[in-house]
């Protein structure tokens, strides 16, 4: 057995850049993908009726040359696209980022003046050592733009109080923003910027796919099998057992309820961790079982719209802060892509709905979710009684790792004990490492991950790369991996 073989867990961007990097070099690569057809996890393209959409939307956008250089190699035509956010707040329409003349302006002056002040009571007396969301993100904008901007949405996602997330979310998700930073980029002129100084969330335009992100990752799978590697459909992990002879056995189900294995010397998984932990041989310890169980996640539902286009949505995404509609988030397919939509005289709009498996928003019948989310596209105002002519609903469990009161001890209980008695099994990804990561982010953990497979030892801690995509944590070995991210 070539002792560098590799079984991976998950078609996704970080099963796909491990594989794809990994049989370049001639490594042995067998992939086990559960979806029956799709490839590239919660960054596929779905098509009906010729309406092609993401699960969740995805700038292709890093501060990571390296990873930028990898999309460019795998599909060289990627669209410029400009950027275009907004948030939805009593019947206005903000622009996000924050610009903060025109927030300030569109909340009228009385309620300025209190944004303001309490902007200034919060730089003057921050919260110390702040551990949840709502204290972070009050130290950044204080707490009346904390109420107005982020309390209502960030509950709608995560379905808890703000004060039970943890405030490594929001530094990983909005980390480099304040209200002083955006008046400052208000206020100054425009000028061309390194790549790693750019604010993420303050860029201008992205590249992107033509016909949605799966196309990019088809095409990896694609060259993944033209490189001699295997991407196999259709089959769902259901055990991964260590011989004593350090090799690994990955047992799979196929959709028709059959069996079959493969035999390698690592394992890459991107499977959730929760998902992951009993499917291990030897069994881990009742506490690492515990810990791993108590990993939560937040699962959510499109419902995706076709409508006549009457231009009155050409954001990438709308950002619903409303408590008086349940959707979260909009997309328009047709802003990311012309090529999305088939018809140029229709438009697509997906409306994210966030819950938990098994919650009635869940387990809503289709047909009620596609008349609740046309009337509440209606109480918004971007559509009128009659506009919707189709729609259809997508439901992807597992969305967000969740960053409650506890989860970092707990991944790292997990994390100790594979260290110590699994040699060869990698975590990579978003679920895999439960870390909220961009698709960037993921890549990047995928690639070091490589580098540590044909190295036969870990030159790379993949758990430094930074959810920011800067990837320059303290430490020598995070220190190189910084290096080349950059300058390869």
């Amino acid at each position: 057995m070539d002792e560098r073989s590799t079984a991976i867990i998950g078609a996704g961007p970080a099963g796909l850049t491990a594989a794809y990097l990994l049989s370049k070099q001639g490594v042995p690569v067998t992939v086990f993908e559960g979806h029956p057809s799709l490839v590239g996890g919660i960054a596929r393209t779905e098509v009906w009726k010729g309406f092609r959409f993401d699960i969740g939307g995805h700038r292709f956008f890093s501060k990571s040359r390296r990873v930028e250089d990898l999309w460019t190699e795998i599909l060289p035509d990627l669209l410029v696209r400009p950027r275009s956010s907004r948030i939805f707040y009593d019947g206005k329409f903000f622009s996000y980022p924050l610009r903060a003349f025109e927030a300030l302006s569109k909340l009228g002056p009385f309620e300025a003046a209190r944004c303001v002040a309490s902007y200034a009571a919060a730089r003057l007396r921050p919260v110390p050592d702040p551990r949840n969301i709502e204290d972070w993100t009050v130290n950044q904008f204080g707490r009346r733009l904390y109420e107005i901007f982020f309390k209502t949405y960030t509950e709608k996602v995560w379905g808890m109080p703000c004060r039970e997330i943890s405030a490594d979310w929001a530094a990983q998700r909005i980390k480099g923003l304040s209200l002083g930073t955006a008046i400052l980029n208000a206020l100054r002129p425009a000028r061309p910027q390194p790549r790693g100084e750019v604010v993420k969330s303050l860029i201008e335009s992205f590249r992107y796919p033509r016909h949605g992100p799966g196309m990019l990752w088809e095409a990896c799978a694609e060259k993944v099998g033209a490189q001699g590697g295997e991407v196999r459909m259709g089959r769902r992990v259901v055990s991964c057992s260590l011989g004593a002879d350090g090799a690994w056995t990955v047992e799979a189900q196929c959709d028709d309820g059959s069996r079959e294995s493969v035999q390698a010397r690592h394992v890459v998984s991107s499977a959730a961790i929760a998902d992951l932990a009993p499917m291990l041989r030897p069994a881990l310890s009742d506490e690492a079982s515990r810990a791993a169980a108590g990993l939560r996640y937040r699962d959510f539902v499109t419902v995706v719209l076709v409508l006549e286009d009457r231009h009155v949505f050409d954001d990438n995404w709308l950002y619903v802060h409303d408590p008086g509609v349940k959707v979260g988030r909009i997309q328009n397919f047709k802003s990311w892509s012309p090529d999305m939509v088939p018809d140029p005289a229709l438009v697509c709009y997906g409306l994210e709905y966030f819950c938990f498996r098994g919650d009635a928003l869940w387990t809503m019948p289709d047909a009620d979710l596609v008349a609740m989310a046309s009337r509440e596209l209606e109480h918004i105002g971007l559509a009128r009684p009659g506009w919707v002519r189709d729609g259809t609903v997508v439901r992807q469990p597992a969305a967000y790792p969740i960053y409650d009161e506890g989860y970092a001890d707990r991944v790292a209980v997990v994390r100790d004990e594979l260290r110590r008695r699994m040699p060869g099994l990698h975590l990579v990804g978003r679920n895999g490492m439960h870390k909220y990561n961009n698709q960037d982010h993921s890549m990047m953990t995928a690639m070091l991950c490589a580098e540590n497979i044909l190295a036969g030892r870990e030159l790379r801690d993949v758990w430094r790369v930074n959810q920011d995509a800067e990837y320059h944590e303290e430490g020598s070995e995070a220190a190189s991996a910084a290096s080349a991210s950059r300058n390869a």
